[in-house]
């Protein structure tokens, strides 16, 4: 099993950065292929960014592709979001996964642990 503890989250103005991280323990990390998702409010919970098991391969929701960077930290047991350019829909509680495969998939119904989320607020 692994356990995931997600930090980072925060208000910040429109056009603001943030960086979210996304500590692991437990089983081994390198174990694990990571994601992101989101929820905002009275929306369903939606995919962000993955990162394959290795750190190689990296995918975006068109809605953030440009803006926001998953990568991961072997030695440090981490993986982390950076979001640039934020906007108000970017607002939503942020949750990393994890998914024991070589590579991350889209649905968050593959993922098998959850952190239990970070708020993330974007102000006008």
């Amino acid at each position: 099993q692994v356990q995931l503890v997600e930090s980072g989250g925060g208000l910040v103005q429109t056009g603001g950065s943030l960086r979210l991280s996304c500590a692991a323990s437990g089983r081994t990390f390198t174990t694990y292929a990571m994601g992101w998702f989101r929820k905002a409010p009275g929306k369903e919970r939606e995919f962000v960014a993955r990162i394959s098991r290795g750190g190689t391969i990296t995918s975006y929701a068109d809605s953030v592709k440009g803006r926001f960077t998953i990568s991961r930290d072997s030695a440090k047991n981490t993986v982390y979001l950076q979001m640039n350019s934020l906007k108000p829909e970017d607002t939503a509680v942020y949750y990393c996964a994890a998914v024991d495969a070589a590579r991350a998939p889209i649905s968050q119904y593959e993922y098998g642990y959850w952190g239990q989320g970070t708020q993330v607020t974007v102000s006008s």
